[in-house]
């Protein structure tokens, strides 16, 4: 953070004195006013609620720019990672700042897998649930248990416990999902498999069994790894944000990351590819294929209260650039599973066809977002609709991971306090209970 030659000033219309700002510049991106000093200045708080144009930190880690529809990780464009690089060479460059050598690239990958198992006491916990409670909720809990299983890695302030904690995490928590996802099946667990790689490895603990041996399609293997590789960070979201929150106070990291989980599970967030596959089966069970202009329409009429789900996006104005990859796996992982002619793939391409071509769709910049794409991908490997979300969050806990570190290794960092605009009574006086009207 450096900072610029530039100064804002702050003027009042009611004489008062003007204050001057410092602006800092990052290397990229739009410089920052640092209003730090402001309440002791000026007696004033800003208001920005959701954050909007709030820089909560400063970061090395992700950089999005939402109107040329660019994603970096540590300066790499989503683009070359997603196809030059697995899952876990992005982790240990988010994780460590750069990408890994061939030697540190498979000392990585081997502490990775000799962690994959969890302690069997983890079972008996996740017995105590319903059969039927959302996956999510499992996952809260069992993630958030975490810290009462290794509990020699909950020492946030200590880096050896960090990175331990790190490692744990990116290794159990494909363990975790799948294990979430048999027991609502009712089907035995599957330990993991040190051989296969960390997507394959995950796809043979959800749809393998002990009655045989479970082959790991390549073309599936790899397109789970892209679906990780792109939801592996995203910058300063809403769950990055919680998880950073929480770690401010100095909480253990399985406790953050589990707060993490927890905001994920919102529509508005992690659930937007849940939201997008159940809107295409509802377009589905109302008529299908030729019912998608109709619908299209209702979404055009704001008084009908019908939502597109799984296009645009709050910080992309231009394509969402995970959604060109993602796009290109969907239509490889339909090839490879002869479903491009499946009710609801060819209603989705209708769709999204409309969408790239209807001047309503185009000026609004109402592209496919990679949630749109997941979703499908997600869907026709196998896996159900309400797991989508745990998948993601399997994904974006190394991001999260690199944040806390981030947070927690520099000197300017705060428990985390925001202010308001307080608009409730003032000082009142208490009335005998006989007293009150």
């Amino acid at each position: 953070m450096k900072l610029s030659d530039n100064k804002a000033t702050l003027s009042f219309s009611n004489g008062k004195s003007p204050v001057e700002l410092p602006v800092y510049e990052g290397t990229v991106g739009p410089d920052v006013i640092d209003i730090r000093k402001l309440y002791g200045q000026t007696g004033m708080f800003t208001y920005d609620p959701g954050f909007l144009s709030t820089a909560s930190c400063q970061s090395a880690i992700t950089y999005i720019d939402g109107d040329k529809g660019e994603l970096l990780y540590r300066g790499y464009p989503i683009e070359q990672l997603a196809v030059n690089c697995d899952y876990l060479e992005t982790c240990y460059l988010l994780l460590y700042g750069e990408l890994p050598n061939a030697a540190q690239k498979e000392e990585f990958d081997q502490r990775v897998t000799r962690h994959t198992m969890i302690n069997e006491q983890m079972q008996f916990f996740l017995r105590g649930f319903r059969r039927d409670a959302h996956p999510m909720a499992i996952l809260t809990g069992l993630v958030g248990a975490m810290s009462a299983f290794y509990h020699d890695s909950t020492d946030i302030n200590n880096p050896e416990h960090r990175d331990i904690a790190a490692i744990r995490l990116i290794a159990k928590l494909p363990t975790l999902v799948a294990m979430a996802y048999k027991y609502g099946v009712g089907a035995p667990y599957q330990y993991p498999q040190n051989n296969l790689s960390y997507a394959g490895n995950f796809l043979r603990m959800m749809f393998g069994n002990p009655c045989e041996e479970y082959k790991v399609n390549p073309v599936l293997e790899r397109a789970m790894d892209r679906i990780f590789i792109l939801h592996a960070d995203h910058e300063q979201n809403a769950s990055t944000s919680t998880v950073r929150l929480c770690g401010s106070s100095g909480t253990n990291p399985f406790a953050a990351i589990a707060a993490g989980v927890a905001c994920l599970w919102g529509p508005a967030h992690g659930g937007a590819n849940e939201a997008c596959l159940n809107m295409l089966e509802q377009i589905q069970a109302s008529g299908g294929v030729a019912k998608v202009g109709e619908f299209m329409e209702k979404v055009k009429d704001k008084s009908s209260g019908v939502k597109l789900m799984g296009f645009g996006h709050r910080v992309y104005k231009n394509y969402d650039p995970r959604a060109k990859l993602m796009q290109e796996t969907c239509n490889e992982v339909l090839a490879e599973l002869g479903l491009e002619k499946d009710p609801l793939f060819a209603l989705a391409k209708q769709l999204e066809k409309i969408a790239l071509e209807d001047d309503y769709f185009v000026q609004r910049k109402l592209y496919p977002n990679v949630d749109f794409y997941s979703g499908i991908v997600q869907r026709a490997i196998g896996i159900p609709v309400n797991l989508f979300t745990g998948i993601f969050a399997l994904a974006r806990t190394v991001g999260w991971i690199a944040q806390l570190n981030e947070m927690i290794s520099d000197p300017e960092y705060k428990i985390g306090r925001p202010r308001q605009l307080f608009t409730g009574h003032t000082t009142r006086t208490v009335k005998p209970l006989a007293e009150r009207g």
